[in-house]
């Protein structure tokens, strides 16, 4: 019974469920969610996002981090240049996401799929 229940837990835990997820798109653009952490050592959730894609490899996406704040992070070519932060941004590759990280504590997963031009 021990081990059921600990299969439970686990199989229901919050760092098992983040991943990226498309609600919508029209072909272009997407509404979906993509794992967060908005500060330091905060668990990564489920934030809701918006890909955009602009003329010439341009993307921006804008993710929410609760309480009305929004992040944008500005792609060329699927490569992260720069944030609506004025502060240090970081990415690295991990398999199949680009994790973004912006100073102090921020931290995004994004599927290197969904940064591929169409």
């Amino acid at each position: 019974m021990f081990r059921l229940a600990l299969a439970v837990a686990l199989i229901s835990s919050p760092a098992l469920a983040q991943v990226a997820s498309v609600a919508g798109t029209d072909g272009q653009n997407a509404l979906g969610t993509v794992p967060c952490a908005a500060n330091a050592g905060d668990p990564l959730q489920s934030c809701h996002a918006e890909l955009r894609r602009h003329d010439e490899g341009n993307i921006t996406l804008a993710v929410g981090l609760g309480g009305g704040q929004v992040r944008n992070i500005y792609f060329k070519d699927g490569v992260p240049e720069s944030s609506s932060s004025t502060s240090k941004m970081s990415y690295e590759t991990r398999g199949d996401l680009l994790v973004i990280y912006i100073d102090p504590g921020e931290v995004y997963e994004i599927p290197k799929a969904a940064l591929s031009s169409q």
